[in-house]
């Protein structure tokens, strides 16, 4: 069941996060990667493709709230 949390997880940011857009994150879950929408908790950062971020929010089914790394 820990492999279903994203909460704590990292990943690589696979789509532009930036205020005002939706970006993409790539996760480690459920045995494989799952991409997932991603906003960044500070609404005015903008974090590139290709950046480490942790997840510190999640909202089901498949949206997350990062940080940078």
């Amino acid at each position: 069941m820990a492999d279903h949390v994203v909460i704590g997880k990292s990943g690589r940011v696979t789509g532009k996060i930036a205020p005002g857009m939706v970006g993409e994150v790539m996760l480690p879950v459920r045995g494989g990667s799952e991409a997932f929408h991603a906003y960044a908790e500070d609404g005015e950062a903008t974090i590139t493709v290709g950046s480490r971020v942790l997840v510190v929010e999640h909202f089901p089914p498949r949206t997350v709230v990062v940080v940078r790394m």
